[in-house]
C-alpha cells in the first residue's frame, strides 16, 4: 500500500551542494539519500515529495558538510498480507515468475500462478495442463501479496494467483465474459419456465 509519511531527520548535505540554495541543495540530497531506500518499518522509499522545514545547519570539524534537520514527505510502499497488487511479469523460471510491482518484484511459485497442474517450457512460458492457459514474460496480471519478509534487506514478495478474480489480465476478462454469458443463458431460462406457467 502506498503512504505519504512526514518525516523529520538531520540531512548531510555535501559541498559539491553548496552552490544551490539551503532547500534546494538539502531537496537534492534527500532524493539521492532515499533513492532505493528500504527499511521494514516504514517501507520502500518511492519518491521525496517535498521539503516542509529546514532548520539551522551545523558543520562538523573534519566532515566538511553541512548537517540540517529537516521536515520532509515522502512517498513510500509498504507491502501489506492480503493486498492485491498489479504488475507486469518480468522473468520466467523453471520454479515460478517474478512479477515487477513497480517499486520491487514479486514472486510467484509455479503452483500459485493458477488451478491447474502447470508445467515449464523451454520457450520460458508456464502453461496449464488442463486450461491451456499460459504465461508469458511481460503479461501484465493481478495477484495477492500472500508473504512478507526483510530479512535479506531488499523485501521477499510472495505472491498468488490462485484466487477467483486473481491472474493474467486476459484470463479475468475471459472468466467475466463467461460469468455473464452463464447468467444471461440462467435469465433466459427463467423467462422460458414462467412463460410455460403462464400459460398452464
Amino acid at each position: 500500500m502506498f503512504y505519504l509519511t512526514e518525516i523529520e531527520d538531520y540531512v548531510r548535505v555535501e559541498p559539491r551542494l553548496f552552490g544551490l540554495s539551503t532547500k534546494e541543495a538539502v531537496e537534492q540530497q534527500l532524493k539521492e539519500t532515499y533513492k532505493g531506500f528500504i527499511n521494514k518499518d516504514l517501507g520502500v522509499a518511492v519518491s521525496v515529495v517535498g521539503v516542509l522545514d529546514v532548520g539551522e545547519g551545523i558543520i562538523i570539524p573534519g566532515d566538511g558538510a553541512a548537517y540540517y534537520n529537516s521536515r520532509f514527505k515522502i512517498l513510500i510502499w509498504k507491502p501489506e498480507l492480503h493486498e492485491l497488487v498489479y504488475g507486469t511479469v518480468a522473468e520466467i523460471t523453471n520454479f515460478g515468475a517474478f512479477m515487477d510491482l513497480g517499486v520491487i518484484q514479486g514472486m510467484i511459485h509455479i503452483s500459485q500462478t493458477m488451478e491447474d497442474y502447470v508445467s515449464f517450457s523451454k520457450s520460458g512460458t508456464l502453461t496449464g495442463k488442463s486450461g491451456k492457459k499460459s504465461l508469458h514474460k511481460g503479461d501484465n496480471c493481478l495477484a495477492r501479496v500472500v508473504a512478507i519478509s526483510f530479512k535479506a534487506g531488499e523485501p521477499k514478495i510472495g505472491l498468488t494467483m490462485r484466487q477467483p478474480g486473481l491472474g493474467k489480465i486476459e484470463w479475468i476478462k475471459a472468466d467475466k465474459k463467461k460469468q455473464k454469458a452463464a447468467a444471461k443463458t440462467e435469465e433466459d431460462s427463467e423467462k422460458k419456465e414462467k412463460k410455460k406457467v403462464k400459460k398452464k
